[in-house]
């Protein structure tokens, strides 16, 4: 009999590399008139895979930044024991926590993007903007969430010796969906096309904006244990 193969546990430093490499798996970036124009080519057929990326992408942008940021906070909480600061930094590394368990929350979300899908060919129009709702109040805890988590790692980083730049603000704010769905009603489905665009531009946004923390942090950890 032989023996199974047992593959090591990755290192907390190993697990922030994974993840900034998981990037172009993860944070699919649309181009609205690309998306257009196919939508319009395929007569509305492409429209399914445009709704099954977007439910996709924001569920595995949040699984792989929940990683991420997890990561970092367990790299940091071991140095702050080497260099006996981690009781003077417990509550901070206990507020990061709670930001990054508030991510990982969201994976419990129902979220499934080929089952979105499929009600999006039953439903049609309005299970789309039950998705963009979702899709956008998704976001807007995303964004608040780990702002704040990767604001308190630099803190930390920071009273270690380890300096990052600032993490980009919070500023994405609710669309106002009542008011979308009158002018999409009143429109005759044209504004949808805004809409869309909206959603698409604003989780490309939001991803992009995370990557000169993520390179600056993934930059200045080893490749090989300290």
């Amino acid at each position: 009999m032989t023996t199974p193969l047992t593959l090591p546990t990755p290192t907390a430093v190993e697990q922030v590399h994974y993840a900034v490499a998981e990037r172009p798996q993860t944070d699919y970036q649309f181009n609205f008139w690309s998306v257009f124009g196919w939508t319009l080519l395929t007569f509305g057929i492409y429209s399914f895979y445009v709704f099954y990326q977007l439910i996709r992408r924001s569920r595995d942008h949040n699984r792989r930044r929940a990683t991420l940021l997890g990561a970092a906070t367990e790299v940091a909480w071991d140095r702050a024991v080497k260099q006996e600061k981690a009781e003077r930094l417990r509550p901070t590394f206990n507020q990061v926590s709670g930001e990054v368990e508030r991510l990982r929350a969201m994976e419990k979300d129902f979220r499934d993007p080929a089952l979105w899908t499929l009600l999006s060919v039953i439903g049609g129009g309005v299970v789309w903007a039950i998705g963009a709702i979702l899709l956008d109040h998704d976001l807007v805890r995303h964004e608040r969430n780990e702002r704040a988590a990767e604001a308190g790692l630099t803190s930390v980083f920071a009273e270690l010796g380890l300096t990052l730049p600032a993490p980009a603000p919070a500023t994405k704010q609710p669309h106002n969906y009542v008011g979308r769905v009158i002018v999409t009603i009143v429109t005759l489905g044209l504004y949808s096309f805004w809409w869309l665009a909206d959603v698409m531009r604003e989780g490309n946004d939001n991803y992009t904006a995370d990557y000169a923390w993520e390179d600056a942090l993934n930059a200045a950890l080893p490749t090989s244990p300290e």
